[in-house]
Order: structure tokens, then sequence, then C-alpha cells
């Protein structure tokens, strides 16, 4: 009864150094202190999240460390840039403050989350959406071949590759799923009702300039 919900995902092109946040809050009673510094690095397409603890002297005590991973963790489930997931980035907490009194787990949290977003969010990270790619075959009568690889075309789609079975055409294709989410009755229009297609997730592709800046 409604469109379905197209996975993208948000990730980084750059690293990032020295990305340092301070949360300091004041209530009256006891207050909140934390403080984190942070590299924030890409990771190759896939590899998904690693957290790298490089505390050394105590700057951060170790009691707080968990902490400020759960932050950045689930910010990354929430998203920067669109709400969409970020994947495939490596954090490294190398330095920090904390107070004896003020620090709190809820604190490092905070500072870890805030941290993160100004990383992602910086120029150099050169943050960027993913959008899922779909492997496509589609099987079309020989005379609507022509109708069918322009409509591929016009979605973003890339031919790999195409053979003959009897009076069939069998194209494939790698188009974003996107630009397929209501294929099904476009292909029945183009082929007369002769035309079949079967699809499967493929990878991830950066999403171009235009589209992300919509979905932003």
């Amino acid at each position: 009864t409604t469109p379905p919900q197209i996975p993208y995902r948000e990730t980084i092109k750059g690293s990032v150094t020295d990305v340092r946040y301070r949360h300091k809050k004041q209530t009256g009673g006891k207050g909140q202190f934390a403080e984190v510094v942070l590299d924030v690095n890409p990771q190759g397409r896939g590899e998904g999240f690693d957290f790298e603890d490089a505390i050394v002297g105590g700057t951060i005590p170790r009691g707080f460390i968990p902490a400020v991973e759960k932050g950045i963790t689930e910010t990354m489930d929430r998203g920067v840039l669109a709400g969409f997931p970020v994947v495939d980035i490596k954090v490294r907490l190398h330095d920090g403050k904390y107070h004896d009194v003020d620090s709190s787990e809820m604190a490092f949290k905070v500072a870890a989350s805030r941290a993160f977003k100004d990383a992602v969010r910086s120029p150099q990270a050169r943050a960027a959406l993913l959008e899922p790619v779909m492997q496509m075959e589609v099987t079309v009568p020989e005379e609507n071949l022509g109708d069918v690889m322009g409509d591929l075309s016009s979605r973003r789609g890339r031919p790999m590759g195409m053979e003959a079975r009897g009076k069939y055409q069998v194209i494939k294709a790698q188009v974003p799923m996107s630009e397929v989410l209501r294929y099904s009755p476009d292909l029945r229009s183009l082929t007369g009702g002769r035309g079949d297609f079967s699809m499967r997730m493929s990878h991830y592709e950066e999403v171009p300039k235009d589209i992300a800046a919509k979905l932003m």
C-alpha cells in the first residue's frame, strides 16, 4: 500500500583527523563532562565498522571506553546526513579528558556522538550516499529488444550482456534499485505482456550528486 523503502547507506570517502568535542554541562548539582578526540577513516566497501582504542596514559579511564564506542555505533545506526545507517568506517579514539566527579558513561556517549557527527559532516570527509544496485535478467521478444534496452538505459542501467533463447532475448543488466521498484507494469506495457524479469541484490554504489542532494 506504500512504496518500499530503499535501503540507502551513508559513508565517507576521505579521512578526518583530530576531531575534538568537549561535552560540558552544569545544572546546579552534579555536572556532565567528557572530551574525546577521534580520527575517522573510510574503509573498503563491505568492510563494516572498526573501532580502535588508542588511549594511552589514562587520559580516558578504561571504564568509559565502551560508552565512547556505543555513542558512535548508535549514531551510525541513526545516520548523519539523511537518516540512513553509516557503513564502512574506522574510528580511532586516541585522546580525551575526564573529570573525577562530573564524568559519566552518558557524558562520554554524548561527546563521542557529537564528535562523530562533526567528522562525517566536515568537508574533508567527503560524505556520500550509497544505493543498492540490482542484478537483473530481462527476457523479452526480439521485436521489443530495442525499446526495453532504451528503457533500462533511461533508468541508469548498465548492460552486462545478452543471450538468445529461441525467439526471446535475455538482457543482463545492473540497475539501481530505486529505478525498478515499479518495473513489472512498465515491462508489461513495453512487451504487450510477453516480457519477464528477475532481479537480486548485487552491491552498493555511490548515488549521483544530483540525486543525493534531493535525498538529503
